[in-house]
């Protein structure tokens, strides 16, 4: 019994882990032989920078790539994959016991630092690189999907088809799960039918929010909670506004008022600036999967936006939010 426990497929345990030393050294030769076809087939037709003479036509490039091709038994395709990774491997940077395909996958990182910072370190609690940690480093579909996320993708793109799609669909209603989750969309539509007056949407979801339940998980979601401080604001300016325009001492409050807006306005600077003091230093030698580095650069985006909104209300005095602007902080 314990002999069956250690066999993996038809062999032992020993014998896998030999064969796995092995294999990697005919990867390794197979690594070692792409980069000198790429190195190759570069030599005869460099990259040329954008905006090169016209004598320099990508219709010659191909010419001599497929002609190479030809001659050593490959297909082009092969050939230019080659020979593109190649050139945006340099020989110093291309790490020993990472494959030719993760270098081909890593490859498609723009920024030269990063991409070769990226091949050095492999996934947190991983020692090695794999192809599909490699897609997920770069945001490309993986082979074996894992997250919630990626089998989505995967099944999406299995779906193109729209006689699969209304399979796959009919398949999956059979399910009662996901048909009683279909139900509660449909429901989630009707209500919405029935509340798109002004006035009855104001009183459901004013009748709504004083369920506790239902404002905190109302509070969840950032356009919900954008809208709700947005109203917030907005009545506020308008209070402010009745004031100013009939109170005796307005211009005294309005003096003071901007002491202190200027004072908030600085300490939430500074506050931002302390936070991300302390958190960024934590990711050292930490790599984010992809769903945790989709919302850090969405969040980045919006700071980035509100920066630039800041800038030009101090510049200009101008505080109203263009459009854009509007529709990024709600997250659309």
């Amino acid at each position: 019994m314990l002999e069956e426990i250690d066999k993996i497929g038809s062999v032992s345990q020993s014998r896998y882990e030999q064969i796995v030393a092995e294999l990697r050294d005919v990867v390794e030769q197979q690594t070692q032989g792409q980069f000198t076809i790429g190195d190759q087939a570069l030599e005869i037709e460099p990259i040329r920078p954008r905006g090169g003479p016209v004598t320099e036509t990508a219709w010659s490039v191909e010419v001599s790539l497929r002609l190479l091709a030809e001659d050593i038994g490959l297909s082009v395709s092969t050939v230019k994959t080659a020979r593109w990774t190649a050139s945006r491997w340099p020989a110093d940077k291309r790490r020993e016991g990472v494959s030719f395909s993760v270098h081909k996958v890593l490859a498609s990182i723009d920024d030269e630092v990063e991409r070769f910072a990226a091949i050095l370190t492999p996934p947190e609690g991983k020692t090695r690189w794999t192809v599909d940690d490699a897609r997920r480093q770069v945001g490309v579909q993986v082979e074996t999907p894992v997250s919630t996320r990626e089998k989505v993708t995967a099944i999406h793109a299995l779906a193109q088809d729209d006689k699969v799609a209304a399979a796959v669909t009919g398949d999956l209603l059979r399910r009662p799960q996901v048909a009683a989750k279909v139900a509660q969309t449909d429901k989630v539509r009707v209500v919405e039918e029935f509340t798109r007056d002004e006035t009855v949407a104001a009183t459901a979801a004013t009748s709504l929010l004083r369920r506790p339940d239902v404002a905190f998980k109302a509070m969840s979601d950032d356009t919900a909670r954008f809208q709700v401080n947005h109203a917030q604001t907005e009545r506020s300016r308008q209070a402010r506004d009745r004031f100013e325009d009939s109170s005796p001492v307005a211009p005294a409050v309005r003096h003071i008022d901007r002491t202190v807006e200027f004072l908030d306005l600085v300490t939430a600077c500074h506050s931002f600036v302390a936070a991300a003091g302390r958190a960024v230093p934590g990711l050292r030698d930490r790599t984010l999967d992809e769903d945790q580095r989709t919302i850090v650069h969405e969040n980045v985006a919006k700071v980035r936006a509100t920066l630039d909104w800041i800038e030009t209300a101090v510049d200009t005095g101008k505080v109203d939010m263009d459009g854009e602007l509007a529709r990024l902080l709600k997250g659309e």
